[in-house]
């Protein structure tokens, strides 16, 4: 298989990885499903875990955490980290769900996180997430098209190309129906459409339902597009494209790397990023350090060995970025100008936005190096700061030794983004040789 059909191989597999995962949940289990099939052992965290060498991975909320024990692994082996998230921004569902009016059923919807909001319009969303049941169990759910935020006709707002402004209370509510809200449910449409974690279908009462985690994701296909098939568009490639790309490199290394003598490698793929990554299964809470507290129990270190361990060890911490846009050029760095098919970007800021050192780029070049692929910087115009991903989070909570990369993209933060299909490719290649260090 030539590298070019290769790269096309991995988009189209992402964009199957994106439609399985229209939530974080979704995602998660997505990830553990894969990592299954891998070889991997999926733990409860309310159980003991093995101390022998093998693949583990293990679940909590929307966030997962898969890694693999070396034979050759000891109290002070280092342990190499590839770190994405599995939320993206979008709209979560409110208490009280079932609104409408004028004859039109619709859905009450609270923003998550920063979307670029006319984006989500004139689109076929689908609703998914989690159920909590009364029986303490909890299912899966996702609905396919239900919803749609239609937008306002030019006729009736002739100044709409001049800039359009969504009043995000007023104006982006999705239709999923038509009748009286009052005797309509917009759960019971959620709950025809669970399923266990496991992915079978289950039958589901809605006065069952005791809580719910329910976000709203454009239900269209990723698709491979443009010319030689240079581009992916799809939804939420921030941040699946990485987690796929973690997911890609491990499962495809797991044999070779339990085998081995060298580094612990561990995929880390936490929820509520584009909230701040304050929850427990954020990059803020301690999901991370609880895993790796009881990896080390298990390998017998001390709290010196452990400290000792840590030094040695990496964080790649991988999120999308900007690639330049040929509209608005101004809006880039003029000399830094990532551009989509160049290779994974390298991200800096003097502000501590992103973790990235003199250090860590030597170390991402040899990276990228081993893996044969080229690689480029991203850096922010002075008068458009940058965001911040869970690289500084991690570094500051755990101490690792923090690397910012990822890809460059266009779109973020719409309904649908758009990347390309060498980038994505050649990420989970530097991914695998980060993993083998």
């Amino acid at each position: 298989m030539s590298v070019q059909q290769a790269a096309i191989t991995h988009a189209e597999d992402l964009a199957d990885f994106v439609a399985a995962s229209p939530s974080s949940y979704h995602a998660a289990h997505e990830v553990a499903a894969r990592l299954t099939d891998a070889g991997f052992t999926s733990l409860e965290e309310t159980a003991g875990w093995p101390t022998e060498h093998g693949r583990y991975l293990v679940v909590r909320d929307g966030a997962v955490i898969a890694w693999v024990i070396p034979k050759g692994a000891g109290p002070t082996t280092p342990v190499n980290v590839f770190g994405a998230h599995t939320d993206s921004p979008g709209f979560k569902l409110k208490p009280k769900p079932t609104t409408g009016s004028h004859g039109w059923l619709q859905a009450g919807v609270e923003v998550y996180g920063g979307p670029l909001l006319n984006s989500w319009l004139d689109r076929e969303l689908t609703l998914a997430g989690r159920l909590a049941l009364a029986d303490g169990s909890v299912v899966l759910a996702s609905t396919g098209p239900l919803l749609r935020l239609p937008q306002l006709a030019i006729h009736l707002d002739r100044g709409v190309n001049d800039g359009l402004a969504l009043d995000k209370q007023a104006q982006t509510q999705p239709v999923w129906g038509l009748g009286a809200a009052e005797s309509a449910d917009l759960l019971a449409e959620v709950a025809a459409h669970a399923t266990t974690l496991d992915g079978d279908a289950v039958s589901v009462d809605p006065l069952d339902i005791r809580g719910y985690d329910l976000v709203v994701a454009d239900s269209a296909r990723g698709q491979v597009f443009g010319a030689d098939s240079a581009f992916l568009a799809a939804g939420r490639l921030d941040d699946l494209a990485s987690v796929h790309a973690g997911v890609a490199a491990l499962a495809a290394s797991a044999e070779e790397l339990e085998e081995g003598s060298g580094p612990i490698p561990v995929l880390a793929c936490f929820d509520h990023e584009e909230l701040g990554s304050s929850s427990r299964s954020g990059a803020c809470g301690p999901f991370l350090e609880d895993v790796l507290a009881r990896l080390r129990s298990g390998l017998g270190a001390s709290a010196e060995e452990g400290r000792r361990a840590v030094a040695g060890s990496w964080c790649l911490s991988s999120d999308v970025g900007h690639s330049v846009h040929p509209n608005y050029a101004g809006k880039h760095d003029p000399a830094v100008r990532p551009l989509l098919g160049s290779g994974p970007i390298l991200k800096i800021n003097a502000n501590q936005r992103y973790a990235t050192d003199a250090v860590g780029a030597a170390a991402w070049a040899g990276w990228c190096e081993a893996a044969g692929v080229n690689s480029q910087e991203f850096v922010s115009n002075n008068n458009v700061p940058c965001g911040s991903t869970i690289g500084p989070l991690t570094a500051t909570r755990l101490g690792l030794r923090t690397v910012d990369v990822g890809i460059p993209i266009l779109s973020m933060h719409s309904a649908r983004e758009m990347a390309g299909v060498s980038d994505l490719y050649d990420l989970s290649l530097v991914a695998t040789s980060f993993f083998a260090d």
